[in-house]
């Protein structure tokens, strides 16, 4: 038997199988090719040995795979695994990997290489055509500014030792996606059984705010009169929501959400004040930016001169954005709940002007009160045409405070936020991103990392299609992983029409409602998961047959079957522009 045909007892590719085991991998979300077989292998004889090892999950597409990952890692805590083809699977990857690298999700992506040999001088050697046309040279460069840790295996004696490196990158923070590589001769290799050793790879333990600064921060906020909270990701770690409630209370701190990706703080909370923080910054004295990356914009607004502006993130200054400034006195890189924690505790021991603070609590419970009535009066029934604000409102009757929520639907993100409030941290997520199509795969991870779990996915027509939903569906299917899709169709790409109006509100397109962005000849976009994964489909044009549909779709999935409402709005442009 020569060497391409030996079966190896204990090959690399068993030890990283084993390894990705031991760093608490469950499912590794998998679109397999030329360059697993080993990888095949060791999973097949794992499952006659009875040994367990991350269960392979079959994605038919790679940004799929990645987006489901990074769903099942923000639900769960619990980082999750992707297994993709060469190059062309890593490109075919997307979007997917800006999204969890700018969400600071952690995600172990393993891609093989193109066999180094041609004659058959190793095990693993070119056998095919396809192992010339892939061979590159930097692949790993694909994903160098998307990914927080690159490496390739060089030898399988050290497998282990690379996989504790990279999901010890994974997870310190700010954690994000890690990138391995490794040709079909390498993951061949005959090695000794490596023991685990992983418990003394740890991450890096949260940081938090120097006493100093600490002094400094309670000092100026104890003198404030208008102070101010904006946060967009403090949710990622639940636990930080109720210290983030504790501290704001104390001294009746309003808080803002801008272009949230979690629930930050508890959205009927009467020291909420919505998403757009452009109407409180200029009256502000102190802001205290915390797990953002863009609190706001700075042509749009700007702090007065003499408003103290602390910001609190595990990357203040955002190292992996060439550009990028919001004028603060003190950056402070540290871990929100941590830093909360000290805060709550000084504040605990100051002497707090309970007379001022109570006085302020009241006027922003009122400004909360007329805010959330004015959202209230958008969410009507207008004629025989299905609004947004109506769509929202109805999906708050089918959900409850338990459902988990997706957003992806971009120009109605502020929306669903208003009529969608969401006041228990861990039930709502957006992709951290600005990548789309991440809705279907993420539900998917969602789904299964809590099977109690009702999930729903709200995306736009372009971002539903974005999703590749033929094989979100087939995938959900297959995996019993069921949730509900709600598509905001406007039949277009509202977000690039509304981009260009901002910058030629009077231009040659606004006059000749010209903008290359409709898709006026529609698809039955609900049909494709019918077809693809046997999912319940509907079309809605009349709001008055809303409420039914939503609660049926609603029932289908309770009863283990994806469903698809494709809600149709008003038209972003009736032009013709081909």
């Amino acid at each position: 038997m020569n060497d391409e045909h030996k079966i190896n007892l204990y090959a690399a590719a068993d030890a990283l199988m084993e390894a990705l085991q031991e760093v608490g991998i469950s499912y590794l979300f998998c679109n397999l090719g030329s360059d697993h077989p080993s990888m095949i292998e060791a999973l097949a004889k794992a499952k006659v040995e009875g040994k367990e090892l991350p269960k392979a999950i079959i994605c038919p597409h790679e940004s799929v795979a990645l987006s489901a990952a990074q769903g099942y890692t923000m639900l769960s805590g619990q980082a999750q695994g992707v297994i993709i083809h060469t190059d062309v699977g890593t490109q075919n990857l997307g979007g997917a990997v800006h999204n969890a690298f700018r969400a600071r999700v952690p995600v172990f992506i393993f891609a093989g290489e193109t066999p180094f040999t041609m004659d058959g001088e190793l095990p693993g050697s070119r056998n095919s055509y396809v192992n010339y046309l892939q061979n590159v040279y930097d692949q790993r460069g694909i994903l160098r500014s998307y990914v927080k840790w690159e490496s390739d295996i060089r030898t399988g004696k050290n497998v282990k030792q690379l996989i504790y490196r990279a999901m010890q990158m994974a997870q310190s923070d700010p954690a994000g996606p890690v990138y391995l590589t490794g040709a079909r001769e390498v993951l061949e290799e005959n090695v000794e059984k490596l023991p685990d050793s992983w418990g003394e790879w740890a991450p890096i333990e949260p940081s938090s705010i120097p006493i100093w600064g600490l002094d400094e921060i309670v000092r100026a906020l104890l003198e404030a009169r208008n102070p101010l909270v904006i946060t967009s990701y403090l949710g990622r770690m639940t636990k930080a929501v109720p210290q983030l409630v504790e501290f704001c209370e104390k001294l009746a701190i309003p808080v803002v959400e801008q272009i949230p990706t979690y629930v930050n703080f508890p959205r009927d909370h009467s020291l909420h004040l919505g998403y757009d923080p452009n109407p409180f910054i200029p009256e502000a004295d102190v802001i205290i930016a915390i797990d953002s990356d863009v609190p706001w914009v700075t042509t749009q607004v700007q702090p007065k001169n003499d408003c103290k502006v602390y910001y609190i993130d595990l990357d203040p200054i955002k190292e992996e954005i060439p550009l990028w400034h919001i004028p603060a006195i003190k950056n402070y890189r540290a871990d929100a709940y941590a830093s909360l924690l000290q805060l709550n505790d000084a504040l605990a021991k100051s002497d707090i002007n309970e007379e001022q603070v109570q006085e302020r609590y009241l006027r922003l419970a009122k400004h909360h009160d007329k805010q959330r009535e004015a959202w209230k009066q958008e969410a009507q029934v207008d004629g025989y045409t299905i609004s947004p604000e109506w769509l929202t409102a109805c999906l708050r009757k089918v959900v409850d405070d338990e459902t988990i929520i997706l957003d992806e639907t971009i120009t109605n993100t502020m929306t669903v936020a208003k009529h969608l409030p969401r006041s228990k941290e861990g039930t709502m997520f957006t992709s951290g991103g600005t990548s789309l199509g991440w809705n279907g795969g993420a539900a998917i991870g969602m789904k299964l990392a809590d099977s109690t779990k009702t999930v729903v996915a709200l995306t736009g027509d372009g971002s539903y299609l974005f999703s590749v939903p033929s094989s979100v569906h087939w995938m959900s299917r297959r995996y019993q992983a069921p949730f509900l899709t709600v598509i905001y169709n406007n039949e277009g790409w509202n977000a690039t029409k509304l981009n260009l109006l901002k910058r030629y509100p009077e231009g040659m397109a606004k006059q000749t409602d010209s903008y290359w962005v409709n898709f006026d000849q529609s698809a039955d976009l609900a049909k494709i998961a019918e077809a693809a994964g046997g999912a319940y489909a509907m079309m809605v044009t009349d709001p008055r047959e809303l409420p039914e549909v939503l609660q049926q779709a609603m029932n289908e999935v309770k009863n283990g079957k994806s469903a698809v409402v494709d809600v149709r709005l008003a038209k972003i442009s009736n032009q013709k522009d081909y």
